[in-house]
């Protein structure tokens, strides 16, 4: 029986190709390592740009939170391939630091409380908003599993069954399991539009409120790319129980770049 392996992607572009360089770097990002002090967090909004861009961001969110050995990542399809709510369901991810298998029992279970999804690797295959952060959960998890939903609709109600149905299999499985949701935020406008915007998207993150979370992003014409998967997030989220979020970092591409005038935004999120 062949076993499907997704091969990296993004590799040499948004994170280094090489495994020492990658390993490097990570570490270099994450240098400042604590413990986390609050309670175990139910999901993290984490961006998925390139390193040099949103890596410092990433690193802060990844280590403001216990991380299990099991996770559920959801990040947007910007490639437009594939099924609309695509799962892989078996398999592994071979990247630069190892293989990670695929957490088939936990895609299935999701699978099957979710008509709308479908088992699909054609959307992940040059998906980059889910492959960058398994870099850092290697690092600085080690093993662990995961389940990769490639998100590309935004049709509210199937963004809550697809949250409902991640809650149901997470609470089923009776073990920890993390939520990662992939998103940027304002894309190409100036730096302090940009945080004006993803100001009113982060208090909907924060007030764990996913309806209206899609819905101001779509009446200010916010283009946070992973509106989708976190809208569906934040409704696992909060069907597991989530009582609180914290925003843990924010920042811009200019804050590297040096232009400011046409940004994307990054910003961190743990939610409790």
């Amino acid at each position: 029986m062949r076993v499907m392996t997704r091969r990296p992607a993004v590799a040499g572009t948004f994170y280094p190709a090489d495994p020492d360089e990658l390993r490097h770097d990570i570490d270099l990002l994450t240098a400042m390592r604590r413990p986390p002090s609050e309670p175990r967090a139910r999901a993290l909004l984490v961006p998925h740009a390139g390193y040099i861009y949103s890596g410092h961001i990433a690193a802060e969110t990844y280590l403001s939170a216990r991380l299990p050995s099991r996770f559920v990542i959801l990040g947007p399809n910007h490639t437009g391939e594939g099924e609309a709510i695509a799962l892989m369901t078996e398999g592994s991810w071979s990247l630069p630091m190892g293989d990670v298998p695929i957490d088939s029992g936990l895609a299935s279970a999701i699978l099957t409380r979710c008509p709308a999804a479908r088992a699909d690797a054609a959307a992940h295959r040059r998906e980059h908003s889910l492959e960058v952060q398994v870099p850092f959960l290697q690092r600085l998890r080690g093993e662990f599993r995961f389940v990769p939903i490639c998100v590309g609709t935004h049709r509210l109600p199937q963004l809550l069954e697809l949250g409902r149905a991640v809650a149901e299999a997470i609470e089923a499985a009776a073990d920890e399991v993390l939520l990662v949701l992939s998103s940027d935020m304002s894309h190409y406008i100036p730096a302090s539009l940009a945080e004006s915007l993803d100001r009113r998207a982060i208090d909907r993150l924060l007030a764990i409120d996913p309806e209206g979370l899609h819905r101001v992003v779509r009446q200010e014409g916010i283009s946070m790319c992973g509106v989708a998967p976190a809208v569906a997030g934040l409704e696992a989220s909060r069907r597991l129980g989530a009582v609180s979020a914290r925003l843990v970092a924010y920042g811009n591409s200019g804050e590297r770049t040096g232009d400011f005038d046409a940004v994307v935004g990054y910003a961190g999120v743990a939610i409790f």
